[in-house]
């Protein structure tokens, strides 16, 4: 018999800091940076980790986490299978949002903008920086694909393993790569008491950045 839990008793206070306008930096790339250290530094579990949500050419919307690899003035960088469902909707319809939380920290990013492929030196260089065996399976899996068992995936592995068992390097695929979400609007928010949280919004503008605060 499933245990049932009431949901709606569950609830935690939000007492950790605060969020104030003269307290951020102008550029949102920049507040993330700070905010990201902290999290690091803090050991929060997968700081690096996000959901990645795309909507496909029907506007059906589908969410996932990956890793968040590379951040600077390109925007957030991310490595996938460009045939992926992520990859083919993103062929279609080239937006794309992001959301880090980190309950340790009660603090949340969210990210949307555009997203395009980054330079091919780029994914090949971050390729080549993988363990051996994330490259192999990277060519091994059609990621998203049905496939009939469990075993055709660890026959090919190791087929591809003892064919590069006495190489170093492994070529990158060309199906796989990385991607670049340039930002047109990052949200930060962090937990407050009596669920009115603090919510500053960057909005590109002009040649800057337009900072809002939300109402929780």
């Amino acid at each position: 018999m499933l245990k049932k839990t009431d949901i709606a008793a569950i609830r935690t206070e939000y007492e950790m800091g605060q969020l104030n306008e003269d307290e951020v930096v102008s550029d949102p790339i920049k507040q993330f940076l700070v905010w990201f250290d902290e999290a690091v530094e803090k050991r929060v579990m997968e700081p690096s980790a996000m959901t990645l949500s795309t909507v496909s050419v029907s506007g059906r919307p589908s969410s996932r986490i990956v890793l968040l690899k590379k951040v600077d003035t390109s925007g957030f960088g991310f490595f996938t299978n460009y045939e992926s469902r992520k990859g083919r909707e993103l062929s279609e319809n080239p937006s794309a949002a992001l959301l880090f939380f980190w309950p340790e920290l009660q603090r949340q990013v969210r990210v949307t903008g555009s997203v395009k492929k980054m330079d091919p030196a780029l994914s090949d260089s971050y390729f080549q920086s993988r363990p051996k065996a994330s490259q192999l399976g990277a060519i091994v899996s059609p990621q998203s694909c049905e496939i009939e068992n469990r075993s055709v995936l660890d026959e090919a592995y190791a087929t591809l393993e003892e064919q590069y068992k006495d190489m170093d390097a492994v070529p990158r695929p060309v199906h796989w790569g990385g991607y670049w979400l340039v930002p047109e609007a990052v949200e930060f928010w962090q937990g407050r008491n009596g669920r009115l949280h603090d919510r500053l919004l960057y909005v590109k503008y002009c040649n800057g950045w337009k900072i809002s605060r939300l109402a929780p």
